[in-house]
């Protein structure tokens, strides 16, 4: 974590009453390089919120002097569509400015009172005000119109599948601290997450909603150590508490078990694994289904990580080959599929240039799982992908606009869209899992 003490915004609490909650914000920005126009530093207005930001910001807009139509956009976090507010301009951008919430003047019948004291805050979650839900439907929505706007397609998209669990489910976190500001002086340090709109300060968080009772027993030790030790450091750093199976470890390198319906599997608590294994059953299950709804007799999972969808899969298809970069994933999911007594499926640390190199698959009979990091497929993959040719490809992302960006190669590449279904990872914020499932045209 980056140490910022002298050059970021001054960063100070307003609590500030609202309709049906009270909510506490942070006020943003910097005077000193403030563009003015169209409004002045803290410039005070009202506005109704129409629809919400795949950020999870409220959005209105406001008539200009001069104007008759409202056209200028601005952007209110922590409000709803219907909402009448009240908020303070702290940037103004090429076309639109960015304002925080001072009151809610009309309120939102789908506005709750946020669970955490935190809310508003600490930037973890973006929806704490809104009813799950609600919650639901907007995330479903935003699938809709990115596919509206970024692809140019009208597809339906089915509901969003609802975490199991609404708070308590994520079993990873990893809050951060910085050293003492003042050292000696025995003021303790923020153990947390970053401030809501800012990019270095941290609130300190003794406890997380979201995060599953066993990670906030083992939080209050671990904040404890931190504390006590804090002199001794001189750079900020990163914790991890990864709850596996109700076991919490703080060790980066210790190997973890999760338990995915009827299958163990074993990875590296630093390694990338689903943060919500409470919806993992019907989540796997699904790209399960739409994988063997192609009538594909072969599946390749082409960023396999320690073995979660091929061997999900394994038992519907007659061989299943993994592909990963990291030979450390491969080995694990090795060990994985032997754990389980699963022999249909091997696993092969590919080279980024040639991910599909050595696969035996005849691609008319083969279908591809894939699930990039939130930054996309880049185009050497696609370009190798392509080249391959699978009869279907079934695409799990955690970031709905990149896969949209990738989805139009596909669609010039001859696939067909033939599902889109949301699942919420990641309630009360504004995140979310979507799988696109793709056959290719005759």
């Amino acid at each position: 974590m980056r140490r910022n003490t002298r050059n970021g915004p001054k960063d100070k609490i307003l609590f500030l009453a609202a309709t049906n909650s009270v909510c506490s914000v942070y006020s943003v920005g910097n005077k000193k390089s403030f563009n003015d126009r169209p409004f002045a530093y803290h410039e005070e207005i009202e506005l109704d919120i129409t629809t919400l930001t795949n950020l999870g910001s409220g959005l209105g807009r406001v008539t200009l002097p001069g104007e008759t139509e409202a056209k200028w956009v601005v952007m209110v976090p922590f409000t709803l569509p219907g909402e009448r507010v009240r908020a303070r301009v702290f940037r103004n951008q090429k076309n639109f400015s960015d304002a925080e919430l001072v009151a809610v003047v009309t309120s939102s019948p789908d506005r709750v009172t946020p669970r955490c004291a935190l809310y508003g805050r600490c930037g973890g979650c973006q929806y704490q005000h809104l009813s799950y839900m609600e919650q639901l439907k907007w995330k479903q929505r935003q699938v809709t119109e990115l596919l509206r706007h970024m692809v140019g397609i009208e597809f339906s998209v089915t509901p969003v599948i609802a975490s199991p669990r609404e708070f308590g489910y994520r079993s990873k976190v990893t809050p951060h601290f910085n050293p003492p500001r003042t050292p000696g002086s025995g003021a303790p340090v923020p153990i947390g997450f970053l401030r809501q709109g800012t990019r270095f300060d941290i609130v300190d968080v003794p406890h997380c909603d979201i995060a599953t009772d066993a990670i906030n027993a083992r939080l209050t030790e671990v904040r404890a150590r931190v504390q006590a030790r804090r002199e001794t450091y001189t750079r900020g750093a990163t914790l991890l508490l990864r709850d596996a199976s109700g076991t919490v470890t703080t060790d980066y390198e210790a190997i973890v078990t999760e338990t995915v319906g009827d299958l163990k599997l074993h990875f590296l608590a630093r390694d990338f694994f689903q943060n919500n294994p409470f919806i993992l059953p019907s989540f796997t299950g699904y790209v399960r289904a739409q994988a063997a709804a192609s009538g594909a007799r072969f599946l390749v999972d082409a960023y396999c990580g320690s073995g979660l969808f091929a061997l999900t899969a394994a038992p519907a298809f007659e061989r299943v080959a993994g592909v990963e970069i990291s030979e450390s994933s491969i080995r694990f999911a090795r060990e994985n599929a032997t754990a389980n007594g699963i022999a249909n499926a091997t696993f092969q640390a590919g080279d980024a240039a040639a991910i599909f190199a050595g696969l035996a698959f005849p691609p008319a009979d083969t279908v591809v799982v894939i699930d990039p990091p939130r930054k996309g497929c880049d185009a050497a993959f696609l370009a190798q992908l392509f080249a391959f040719g699978p009869r279907a490809v079934v695409y799990v992302s955690c970031d709905p606009a990149t896969q949209m960006r990738d989805l139009k190669n596909f669609l010039a590449a001859g696939y067909a869209l033939t599902a889109v279904q949301p699942f919420d990872l990641f309630p009360q914020t504004r995140h979310l899992e979507c799988v696109l499932s793709l056959r290719r045209a005759p």
